[in-house]
C-alpha cells in the first residue's frame, strides 16, 4: 500500500469527557480494560499493510507519545517512514488555542502533507472505535474512480453528525449536517480515503478564505461545484467517543460477545501496546460475572458487569456492578460502587458507597483519593 498514506486526527480534547481528557486527549483514553482508542485507528491501517502513518496532536498529548513510542508495536517503527507525530510545527499562528477545525488541523502541518510522496491519503479520527477493513474500503475507492469517499455507518451516532445522501449509483452529490437522530442518508464515520492533490487543493482553498472545517467548508464546495463522493460502509461496530456516557456505553457494549467479535474481528486483530505481566489471582471470596479482567489484579470482592484494567485491587467483601476501572486502582474492603469510571490510581477507602447511573456515571479523576 505504498500509494497510500495515514493521518489520524488526534488533537481534539472533546469537552463533553470532562475529567476525562483533563490531562490526556480523547484519542489515548484507555478503553475495553487493555487498549486506547487510538489502536483501533492504528490497527486499521496496519491490517490494510498501511505503515506511513501522521499523528496530528495539539496539547496534551504526553499520555499519547508514552503509549506510542516508536510505532512498533504496530510495525510502524521505521527508519524511514513510519509513524510521526505531528505538534502544529512551523506555523506560530497554530500554536494559539484549540484548532477551529479538521481543515485548519491539516494546514498547521501542511509541510507535512505536502512532503507525502503517497498519490492517497487515508484521514481517521483516534476517538473512534471501529475495526475497519481499509483493505476493502481502498479496492471499493479505487474501482469507483471518485476523487474522495467517505467511510460510513448505518449506525445513527449519538452526537452531532453529518449525513451523506447517497444516489442509486453509490455516490453522494449532496449531503446534510449536523443531525442529531436517525434520518436519511448515510452517517459519516468522519474518515475518508481522498487523492493528495484534491486534500491540497481543499486546504488552500479554505486557507485563503479564512475558513476551518472539513465538510462545512472544503466537502460542502466540493459538492456544490460537482463533485461525488464515492460511499463505502462499515457494517460492523462502530462509534467515536464524544462525551462520558458514549464512553461509558462504549466499554459497556464491549461485554457484548457479538460485539466484541465485531471490533475485535480474528482476521484483522487490535494492536496496543505491550504489558508484561502476572496473571490475575481471584481469591475463594472473589465473584466475578460478565466481566472483562486485564492482568495482574487481585480480586478478592465481588464484580459484575465490569471493566477492569490492569494492576487493580478489588478487597474483600467490595461490590462493584457496572463499573470501568482503569490501571492502578485500589478499591477498599466493604465498598459498593455502581455505574463508577475510576481514572487511573484512584483509592476508594474502605466502606464507602459510590452510586451513579447508566445515563451519567460518576467519574473518579486520575488519582482521586476518597
Amino acid at each position: 500500500m505504498s500509494d497510500f498514506h495515514g493521518i489520524i486526527f488526534a488533537y481534539g480534547a472533546v469537552p463533553e469527557l470532562g475529567e476525562l481528557v483533563r490531562h490526556r486527549t480523547a484519542s489515548s483514553l484507555p478503553f475495553c480494560g487493555r487498549y486506547r482508542l487510538i489502536d483501533f485507528a492504528l490497527s486499521s491501517f496496519m491490517n490494510a499493510g498501511i505503515h506511513d502513518v501522521g499523528v496530528i496532536m495539539r496539547r496534551d498529548y504526553q499520555s499519547l507519545l508514552d503509549h506510542l513510542a516508536s510505532g512498533k508495536d504496530w510495525d510502524m517503527g521505521r527508519r524511514i517512514g513510519g509513524l510521526r507525530m505531528l505538534p502544529p510545527f512551523g506555523l506560530p499562528e497554530y500554536h494559539q488555542g484549540d484548532y477551529n477545525g479538521t481543515i485548519e488541523a491539516l494546514n498547521a502541518v501542511s509541510t507535512y502533507i505536502n512532503d507525502i510522496s503517497a498519490k492517497y491519503i487515508v484521514m481517521m479520527h483516534g476517538n473512534t472505535a471501529a475495526n475497519i477493513d481499509l483493505r476493502e474500503a481502498i479496492c471499493e475507492h479505487l474501482a469507483s474512480g471518485a476523487e474522495i469517499t467517505a467511510i460510513c455507518t448505518d449506525q445513527t451516532p449519538d452526537y452531532r453528525h453529518h449525513r451523506y445522501i447517497v444516489d442509486p449509483d453509490g455516490f453522494a452529490r449532496r449531503m446534510i449536517f449536523n443531525q442529531t437522530a436517525a434520518g436519511e442518508g448515510a452517517a459519516s464515520l468522519e474518515a475518508y480515503i481522498i487523492s493528495k492533490q484534491l486534500l491540497l487543493d481543499m486546504m488552500s482553498s479554505c486557507a485563503a478564505a479564512n475558513r476551518y472545517h472539513f465538510h462545512r467548508d472544503a466537502i460542502a464546495d466540493y459538492l456544490a461545484s460537482g463533485g461525488r463522493v464515492n460511499v463505502y460502509f462499515h457494517r460492523g461496530y462502530g462509534r467515536r467517543i464524544m462525551s462520558t456516557e458514549a464512553f461509558f456505553d462504549a466499554n459497556m457494549d464491549m461485554l457484548s460477545a457479538a460485539n466484541r467479535t465485531e471490533l475485535f474481528p480474528a482476521d484483522r486483530p487490535v494492536r496496543t501496546k505491550t504489558h508484561e505481566d502476572v496473571s490475575t489471582y481471584y481469591a475463594e471470596s472473589s465473584g466475578a460475572h460478565n466481566c472483562l479482567v486485564a492482568d495482574g489484579c487481585i480480586i478478592e470482592g465481588e464484580i459484575e458487569n465490569c471493566i477492569i484494567s490492569s494492576d487493580v485491587r478489588i478487597r474483600n467483601g467490595a461490590k462493584l456492578s457496572g463499573c470501568v476501572i482503569m490501571r492502578g486502582t485500589e478499591v477498599g474492603e466493604g465498598v459498593i460502587m455502581k455505574n463508577v469510571i475510576a481514572d487511573k490510581q484512584s483509592r476508594v477507602s474502605s466502606f464507602q458507597t459510590i452510586m451513579g447511573s447508566e445515563k451519567l456515571p460518576v467519574v473518579l479523576p486520575k488519582g482521586t483519593k476518597i
